[in-house]
């Protein structure tokens, strides 16, 4: 039995082309039902966010590779933190992340 395909326009060619891909059964059931869940009009809609997800995905990725010596510093300070008896309550932690996700939101406004 020979799996469903679809046809997408290839990137980087001077004239128009399309690539065939051949989806597994399990594959074209979430195509179809993210088509008809009315969210997505036609599976290029679906495969656009796909990739979108996959290249936060690899941003993440590269941030956290370029940021962990930055991470592991911090987390090592917290560790020590820990240790010497540093700790707040978790009511108190809590605020002040709010406090944090709230910060840039009022810099971005002025």
């Amino acid at each position: 039995m020979a799996l469903p395909t679809i046809s997408i326009p290839k990137i980087g060619q001077k004239k128009p082309a399309h690539m065939t891909i051949e989806l597994k059964p399990e594959q074209q059931q979430i195509m179809d039902l993210a088509i008809q869940s009315g969210a997505f009009h036609d599976p290029s809609e679906v495969l656009d966010q796909a990739f979108e997800i996959i290249r936060e995905k690899i941003h993440a990725d590269d941030w956290l590779i370029e940021q962990r010596d930055t991470v592991a510093a911090s987390i090592a300070t917290g560790f020590a933190q820990a240790e010497r008896g540093e700790l707040v309550e978790a009511e108190e932690a809590l605020e002040m992340l709010r406090q944090r996700r709230i910060r840039p939101r009022l810099n971005s406004q002025e």
